[in-house]
């Protein structure tokens, strides 16, 4: 019997815990991966689709402040585009940590458990 009890708990407490923060890790990589969160924050302010103007020769000063304003509203738009999918990226993070650790602390809670339901069986069965 004590054999069994050690085996279990050296699972339950060991082995199984490892898997758990294994897959906790996993998903919390599968979402930086998946909402490209990194990359995403480093190219935040670059061009829209990569449109942008150039001048063309000589110096035309209506010209190059139009050339200039459309990079920047290009840059704009693509920051505009990127900014609310790093948002869905960091709230599925959050959502992965706070399920995570109450996953985590239910686990290591259920051995407690068993045992209280099993005692409380035993008083409320007489």
């Amino acid at each position: 019997m004590s054999i069994l009890l050690v085996r279990y708990l050296r699972w339950h407490f060991g082995d199984q815990t490892r898997k758990i923060l294994r897959g906790w890790r996993n998903f919390l990589a599968f979402g930086i991966y998946f909402f490209s969160i990194t990359l995403l924050l480093k190219t935040l302010f670059s061009p829209w689709k990569r449109i942008s103007w150039s001048a063309g020769r000589g110096f035309d000063l209506g010209e190059r402040f139009l050339v200039l304003f459309s990079n920047l509203f290009s840059r704009f738009c693509g920051a505009i585009a990127r900014i609310p999918v790093i948002l869905m990226g960091i709230f599925f993070e959050l959502l992965v940590l706070v399920f995570g650790a109450g996953l985590f602390l239910v686990w290591f809670a259920l051995p407690f458990l068993l045992i209280f339901c099993f005692i409380l069986g035993l008083i409320l069965s007489f």
